[in-house]
């Protein structure tokens, strides 16, 4: 489409939206939206913006929830994604070409709060807040197991990144869950005092991260259920956790409107409190909004109360962008997981949006 000349209409400004119609009528009314940079000359349509990724434009706007998107997420692959929201739906759709919907995977009695893929792409987790977890076949798309036993909403889930494979939940019952994906109930409960809002999993498996509403981060020997050492900094809710591609540090955001990197290296120093980074507010909404590395760890991005994403150079602190573009809280980013510079949010305006990055 960037190729493409085409005769410049009067109202054309710097933009021009091109919608994008949905390529099967049984996905109710989901679509892709294309913002291309462009400009007049000689009656033509030419770009005007270096591109840098495969994306069909340099934004696309993917639409289709009826709610509030918490979650997105790329598969291991970079080809697809998975988007959850407060309508109960999980929407997938494509990264590239005209980004189409291509599945809808519905079940759950509650909002889809957070999102993980199984390593092989073959599988969706998903965590809600009708107290369960679900694990879904996307080849049937339809739900292959219904994880039961949490007392309250669901906040957040993790995947171990090697070895066998099990799931890591977080719950406002105050728990932690420990749960095999093939069978039914929990393995495991890990008991708190508050309610939980983030968990991550280190990639061997054998340490379990969590925070929640009294404002610290708890780092926890999963085989004897006794909390190693605590990460005290932040001043208010913690909304989420990610260990990082090197496995030696844990990056977390909180309601204080900061995100903070941790040294988790078994030998750290005692302060392990590494970086502060400012610039994405919680804003009025409260979500529990997250942060993220890219797949290199040398980049975090957040997303933000004041509709923006925002982007830092993990090693140094610097803000390196603050993207616009959501016309709500933006409660997820992530980066493509290969070399490809792209990002995607979801946000509280009911959007997906799929954006490229300078390199």
């Amino acid at each position: 489409m960037s190729s493409e000349k085409r005769p410049a209409a009067d109202s054309f400004g710097s933009s021009q939206l091109v919608k994008r119609q949905k390529s099967d009528a049984n996905l109710g009314n989901a679509r892709s939206i294309a913002l291309v940079n462009s400009s007049s000359k000689n009656g033509a349509l030419i770009q005007t913006v270096p591109r840098t990724s495969g994306l069909q434009a340099p934004v696309m706007e993917l639409n289709g929830h009826s709610g509030e998107v918490f979650a997105t997420r790329f598969d291991p692959t970079g080809q697809f994604i998975a988007s959850g929201s407060m309508d109960r739906t999980i929407l997938l759709w494509h990264t590239y070409g005209q980004c189409e919907n291509y599945g809808v995977l519905s079940g759950h009695k509650g909002a889809i709060l957070d999102l993980h893929w199984s390593r092989d792409s073959a599988s969706i987790f998903s965590a809600s807040a009708d107290m369960t977890i679900s694990r879904w076949d996307l080849e049937t798309g339809t739900r292959i197991r219904r994880h039961e036993g949490h007392e309250e909403i669901v906040n957040a889930l993790d995947v171990r990144k090697r070895g066998e494979e099990f799931l890591v939940s977080g719950s406002d019952d105050g728990t932690i869950g420990i749960w095999d994906p093939r069978t039914k109930d929990a393995a495991d409960y890990i008991a708190t005092e508050f309610p939980i809002t983030a968990v991550a999993v280190s990639e061997a498996g054998y340490e379990i991260y969590s925070g929640g509403i009294d404002n610290d981060i708890k780092v926890w020997d999963l085989r004897k259920k006794a909390v190693l050492y605590s990460l005290i900094g932040h001043m208010d809710t913690v909304t989420s956790l990610q260990v990082s591609p090197d496995s030696n540090f844990l990056l977390s955001n909180a309601h204080d409107s900061t995100v903070r990197t941790w040294d988790i290296r078994p030998y750290a120093a005692a302060d392990r409190h590494v970086r502060t980074f400012d610039g994405a507010p919680t804003g009025m909404e409260k979500n529990l909004l997250r942060a993220s590395w890219n797949p290199t760890g040398q980049k975090i991005a957040a997303g933000s109360g004041d509709r923006s994403v925002v982007i830092w150079e993990a090693s140094s602190g610097k803000l390196l962008s603050k993207l616009p573009g959501h016309k709500g809280a933006v409660n997820d980013v992530r980066f493509y997981p290969g070399d490809d510079p792209i990002i995607v949010s979801g946000s509280s305006d009911r959007s997906v949006v799929l954006g490229e990055l300078a390199k």
